[in-house]
């Protein structure tokens, strides 16, 4: 009996918004109180038409930074590509996804009211 009146509480207080997982597990970003060892360095190859060059970058494998060679992505002609990334904030280190942005304007699309909207600031 008590099992029951304790699964009804969780039910009842997950649906309020009460048993929610931190903000950086809901959207999948990965936040560490170090930063990634310094870059590699990798030679640039020519550019090619149509293909976007992603430098090579340090991805978190849940354990430890592993390193990921540069590899050519399909150009998406009328978006804006932004690279995976670290960026440092308030002494933590967040890792930035890569993306595409319709706009240009650094707002991920998903989150972004007015894409292409020439009439926004």
């Amino acid at each position: 009996m008590n099992l029951k009146k304790t699964l009804l509480c969780l039910t009842v207080a997950s649906s309020f918004g009460m048993l929610s997982l931190p903000a950086g597990a809901q959207s999948g970003e990965v936040i560490l109180n170090f930063g990634p060892p310094p870059d590699r360095y990798e030679i640039v190859p020519a550019p090619r038409s149509g293909q976007v060059w992603v430098s090579g970058h340090w991805r978190w494998n849940g354990d430890r930074h592993v390193w990921v060679s540069g590899y050519w992505q399909p150009d998406r002609p009328g978006y804006t590509y932004f690279p995976p990334r670290w960026v440092e904030r308030d002494g933590r280190y967040v890792y930035m996804n890569p993306r595409w942005d319709r706009d240009g304007d650094g707002v991920p699309n998903r989150f972004d009211n007015r894409p292409n909207n020439p009439y926004r600031n």
